[in-house]
C-alpha cells in the first residue's frame, strides 16, 4: 500500500495498541498454550532479549513486571502475539487495516505491525526506553494524575499556575497531567476545587511525557538512530500530531519527540473516525484503549483481543 496522508478508503478497520500500565502477570498465556504464532513471538521475544521475559509475563513476580525496563517489552510482546494468533486465527480473512496507532508505548508495537521496523529491533528501542525512562525518573522524580470531567482550557491554566504539563489527553472527559510530585498535587487539589468529577494519581514511576524526559529523550535519539526504519505499509497516526505518519524518517522524530509532548489519543482517534474507521481492534491484555474509544465516538465499535475467546468471538463477524 501507498502511504498518501490519507486513510484507505477501502477497510473499516483500524488496529490500536495499548500502552504501559495494561500488564499483569499471567497475560498472554492463553494464547501461548493455543495459537503455534504466539508461542512463535514468546520465543522470539526471549532470544531476542537475552532474558526469559515470557517467564516473567507468565510468572511474576508482579513488582519485578512493573518495573518499566520490564514492562513495556512485555506489553509490545502481548500484543504481537494477540495480532499474529488472529491473522494465524483468520487467514486470508484477516481484515487490512486502514491505519493503525498506538497509544505511548503502543505506537511503537504499531511500528512493528505496519512493517516500519521489525520486531527484534521493536523489542530492543522499548526495553532501552524502558531503561531510559527508569533513569530519568531516579534522577528527576515525578508524578502523574488523571483528572476526569475537566474541560481542557481550564486544566492547561492550572498547568500554567502549577508548572505541571498535559501527559495524556485521552477523552474530553480524561486528562492525565505530569510533572514534579509536590505541583502535581497541588494541580490535583486546584482540579477539584473548580469542578473535576475525581481526580486519580496513577501507580507510575515518573513524570512521563513531560519535560522531565528530557534525558530519556536524548538517549532515545541515539537507540532511535542506530535502527533501520522503513517507510509504513499503512498509515500510522501519530501520537504527538494526532495525523498520519508517512515516511521512516516522520517515524523517527515522532518517537523522539514522544517522551516530552503530551500524547494526543483523542485527536488520533477522531482522525480516524473521520477518515472512515467504524471498527477498532485493540490487541493487548487491556480494554483501556476500547473503553476510551467508546467515550470519544459513541458510534463507533471497539473491541480487544486477548484471548483466544476474544478472537473467535470477532472472527464470526468476518466473512
Amino acid at each position: 500500500m501507498v502511504v498518501t496522508g490519507e486513510i484507505s478508503q477501502t477497510s473499516r478497520y483500524s488496529y490500536v495498541f495499548p500502552g504501559q500500565g495494561s500488564q499483569s502477570v499471567g497475560m498472554g498465556k492463553d494464547l501461548f498454550d493455543a495459537s503455534r504464532a504466539a508461542r512463535d513471538v514468546f520465543e522470539e521475544t526471549d532470544d531476542s532479549l537475552g532474558v526469559h521475559l515470557s517467564d516473567l509475563i507468565f510468572n511474576g513476580p508482579a513488582d519485578e513486571l512493573q518495573n518499566t525496563i520490564n514492562s513495556q517489552p512485555a506489553i509490545m510482546a502481548v500484543s504481537i502475539a494477540c495480532w499474529r494468533a488472529w491473522s494465524e486465527f483468520l487467514g486470508d480473512r484477516t481484515p487490512a487495516p486502514a491505519a493503525v496507532a498506538g497509544h505511548s508505548l503502543g505506537e511503537y508495537t504499531s511500528l512493528v505491525v505496519a512493517g516500519v521496523i521489525s520486531y527484534a529491533d521493536g523489542l530492543k528501542l522499548v526495553r532501552e526506553r524502558g531503561r531510559l525512562m527508569h533513569q530519568a525518573s531516579l534522577d528527576h522524580p515525578g508524578s502523574m494524575a488523571a483528572v476526569l470531567g475537566l474541560a481542557e482550557d481550564v486544566l492547561e491554566h492550572i498547568c500554567a499556575e502549577t508548572g505541571v504539563e498535559l501527559a495524556n489527553i485521552n477523552s474530553d472527559d480524561q486528562i492525565v497531567i505530569s510533572g514534579e510530585k509536590i505541583a502535581v498535587a497541588r494541580a490535583m487539589d486546584l482540579a477539584t476545587a473548580r469542578g473535576a468529577r475525581k481526580t486519580v494519581p496513577l501507580s507510575v514511576s515518573g513524570a512521563f511525557h513531560s519535560s522531565l524526559m528530557g534525558q530519556a529523550q536524548d538517549g532515545l535519539t541515539e537507540a532511535v538512530q542506530s535502527v533501520e526504519f522503513h517507510d509504513p505499509l499503512v498509515p500510522i497516526i501519530a501520537n504527538v500530531s494526532g495525523s498520519p505518519l508517512m515516511t521512516g524518517e516522520q517515524v523517527r522524530t515522532e518517537l523522539i519527540s514522544g517522551l516530552c509532548h503530551c500524547v494526543q489519543w483523542r485527536n488520533s482517534v477522531r482522525f480516524m473516525v473521520d477518515s472512515g474507521v467504524s471498527q477498532f481492534v485493540e490487541f493487548g491484555p487491556s480494554r483501556v484503549l476500547s473503553a476510551l474509544i467508546k467515550r470519544i465516538e459513541r458510534g463507533v465499535q471497539a473491541s480487544t483481543l486477548s484471548d483466544p475467546d476474544s478472537i473467535q468471538k470477532l472472527s464470526e463477524g468476518i466473512v
